[in-house]
């Protein structure tokens, strides 16, 4: 029986090709993704109002954001609304995590398998759900219901990325603190958060960033006035885009670059020379 050989040069000519196509796919992706990015950018920096023609470089609708209060207000809520979901949300993320993990019990396993349902579940039903609640329990839709129903939402987020990081703890160290003297409080505080810290910051970067740009659940739990930034945003452009809308998307944009660069930075202070592990929460 004869053996075919297959031929040296024609595989090398093969490895040697470029995915033509892969590459065009790529780029007509990141084309698509970036280029409306880029125009929000550009167009937030026109002297004119007009939306469709650049003529010339200003900083026109950055000084009219700035004596937009309707605006500034909404960007304030924002803010207010983002830090503390981040705090609550990593309070209760952080003690869940650790009972989810050290529970060994089969409502723990269950309570674990619970906690995804947020993740998979469509943010308006979360949303619609939170409204039907605090209409019958009586309470008057404002800032408080935004920030109850962010809290929410963020524990899951929390909790899985520091289930991964406490599951990988070992319990001898914490039980050494205790041989030595420490309580049981004293060794949660000095030897369990400080190895939980990287996965505790990734999360907090998460969460902001994430109740920040929400839409969906805000625009059901938030009142009157003052209203968050984005479900601002949506009442306005239905009424035609003001480049003013322009210059909020590019500040949104340049902070959601900075909270990135923070995230990549934090790990050298941990000693660590990547920072890509930190957004997982290793």
């Amino acid at each position: 029986m004869t053996t075919v050989k297959p031929r040296r040069g024609g595989r090398r000519r093969g490895a040697g090709r470029r995915p033509r196509f892969a590459i065009a796919v790529t780029v007509v992706f990141f084309a698509l993704l970036y280029l409306p990015v880029a125009v929000v950018v550009l167009f937030s920096f026109n002297a004119q109002k007009s939306l469709t023609v650049f003529d010339g470089a200003s900083l026109r609708w950055y000084s009219a954001l700035a004596d937009d209060h309707a605006l500034l207000d909404s960007l304030g809520m924002s803010l207010e609304v983002s830090l503390v979901a981040m705090a609550g949300s990593l309070v209760l993320g952080v003690a869940l995590a650790l009972g989810l993990v050290r529970s060994r019990s089969r409502l723990g396993s269950l309570a674990g398998l619970v906690m995804l349902v947020p993740l998979i579940t469509p943010e308006i039903v979360t949303g619609v759900a939170a409204m039907l609640l605090f209409k019958g329990l009586g309470i008057t839709l404002s800032t408080t219901t935004v920030m109850l129903a962010e809290i929410t939402f963020s524990i899951s987020y929390v909790t899985v990325i520091l289930r991964s990081r406490v599951a990988a703890l070992n319990p001898e160290v914490e039980e050494a603190a205790m041989d030595l003297g420490a309580t049981r409080g004293q060794a949660l505080r000095l030897v369990t958060l400080p190895a939980l810290l990287p996965g505790i910051l990734a999360s907090a970067v998460l969460v902001f960033a994430l109740v920040f740009d929400d839409f969906v659940l805000a625009y059901f739990t938030t009142g009157v006035d003052p209203q968050p930034l984005s479900v601002r945003i949506y009442s306005a452009i239905r009424f035609g885009v003001q480049p003013t809308i322009n210059a909020v998307g590019t500040l949104m944009l340049a902070g959601s670059i900075g909270l990135i660069l923070l995230a990549l930075a934090i790990p050298r202070l941990f000693g660590r020379r990547g920072g890509l592990d930190l957004l997982s929460g290793k």
